[in-house]
């Protein structure tokens, strides 16, 4: 028997949602067809799924164990993971190839070696990498299952979803008159509420000001925090260590990485950027969550060094449980990092003890542990550093693009390459979509605010 599973998935879609949405949104697709249950298709796809399924169970089930279909789905599953790898992910593209190497795995087969369960668990750990953090909970709950027919089975459904949030983004991108019109449609409705308020603009003006005198007056960097690399994007850097005259660019790309550290109790928020307000608060906590991550990573580093942190599999042992404890370090960060000084001492003691390395002495133990529980504070200077470094490199995706500027990442960021791509890419599609709507008013207010040599003469050029 062999079905293709991946035939048997209904991904479902949803032409429900706004038109601001589909610029906007990467779980809007549309054009698959959703067969209903109770329909005569669905139930032959869903009788040829469970059909399917079955016969898998059956040939793990028996002695010896039969693992052509298993085989089968070992490899579409290794070519789906690569598929949904960024292009720089080098590091897990070659540990994807040789974990699912094919001619391995048949050999292993051949043998009656082969381990499916233990394969299994190496992909949901591949995925959970991977995935968009509203798959997170699918994937989590696939470490509960301990039985391989029913895991890999949950496996394909999750990869679905997975695919689908692929699909969904080249399907938007195909799209420009939808979209288009959006924008169209989004500018008017603004304009018809300005020219019966024509002040709505004033906490606009207030914001982009702010943006030109924050240009102006840069912060010092940390003097004490540690430099494992030198920060890598060189155009931002650059303009940092040596200021240009401020541009209408400039200006802009500071404005929307400002509204990143809003305070929450400062109502004059730009009335250009309201209906993307929760949008923002989502991108901020995402951005503090990445910054406490990455800071934990960089300090647990630099004491195991590159004998463990050499190591993919400990790296991301080390993430996916640092980014569980993490979940309530909103609500009680001391709390949290207690906890995740506690986790990360025991793990690189326990993968030292396993190589057979000397551990950590009581000094640095403590030492370890003492660091760790200093990221809950703000001024912390390891998240300080950390969180500098992510702004630029969000400043970097404004002006070269989230690809491109993933190939030189900042210092102590390497680590956290895939959740960085994911922030920097939904940064970017909100400030885009934003300055095509309002790219106009952005322009006239800039005129005022640049002296003329600097001034626009049109709309700004888009970010």
């Amino acid at each position: 028997m062999t079905l293709a599973p991946f035939s048997l998935i209904d991904t479902g879609n949803d032409v429900s949602k706004p038109s601001n949405e589909i610029g906007m949104n990467h779980d809007f697709h549309r054009g698959e067809k959703v067969l209903p249950p109770s329909s005569l298709e669905g139930k032959a796809k869903e009788t040829m799924h469970n059909a399917f399924w079955d016969h898998l169970k059956e040939q793990l089930s028996a002695t010896p164990p039969d693992f052509s279909c298993a085989l089968e789905l070992l490899k579409e599953i290794k070519e789906i993971l690569l598929s949904l790898l960024l292009p720089r992910q080098n590091r897990l593209r070659s540990e994807i190839e040789e974990a699912l190497d094919s001619g391995f795995l048949k050999q292993e087969a051949e043998r009656g070696a082969l381990n499916v369960l233990r394969l299994s668990k190496y992909i949901t750990s591949m995925m959970t990498l991977l995935c968009a953090p509203v798959r997170d909970e699918a994937v989590q709950n696939l470490d509960s299952i301990t039985d391989s027919a029913r895991l890999l089975r949950g496996i394909f459904q999750v990869l679905g979803l997975m695919r689908r949030d692929m699909m969904t983004y080249t399907i938007q991108s195909r799209q420009p008159h939808p979209q288009e019109h959006s924008i169209q449609h989004e500018r008017a409705r603004f304009q018809e509420r300005l020219s019966k308020q024509p002040g709505l603009l004033d906490h606009t003006t207030k914001w982009l000001s702010r943006a030109a005198a924050d240009l102006s007056t840069r912060p010092p960097a940390c003097p004490d925090a540690p430099d494992p690399s030198g920060v890598a994007c060189p155009s931002p850097n650059e303009a940092a260590s040596s200021p240009e005259p401020l541009s209408p660019t400039m200006v802009l790309s500071q404005a929307f990485l400002n509204l990143l550290l809003w305070d929450p109790d400062n109502r004059e928020f730009p009335e250009t950027l309201l209906r993307d307000r929760a949008r923002l608060q989502e991108l901020e906590a995402q951005l503090r969550r990445s910054t406490v991550l990455a800071s934990v990573l960089l300090v647990a580093s630099s004491f195991s060094g590159s004998v463990l942190f050499g190591s993919p599999r400990f790296v991301d042992r080390l993430k996916r449980r640092t980014k569980a404890l993490l979940e309530e370090f909103d609500s009680r960060p001391e709390e949290a990092m207690l906890t995740v000084s506690e986790q990360v001492s025991q793990e690189i003691h326990q993968s030292l003890r396993n190589m057979g390395l000397a551990a950590l002495s009581s000094d640095s133990t403590a030492s370890l542990m003492g660091q760790l529980q200093d990221i809950a504070l703000k001024e912390s200077c390891v998240r300080s550093v950390i969180d500098q470094r992510i702004h630029l490199f969000l400043r970097c995706c404004l002006v070269l693009g989230v690809q491109r500027s993933l190939l030189d990442l900042p210092g102590g960021l390497t680590l956290i390459e895939a959740e960085l791509a994911e922030l920097g890419q939904k940064f970017v599609n909100l400030t885009h979509h934003n300055q095509q709507v309002f790219g106009p008013y952005y322009t006239e207010i800039l005129k005022t605010l640049l002296p003329p040599s600097q001034a626009p003469p049109t709309e700004v050029e888009s970010l």
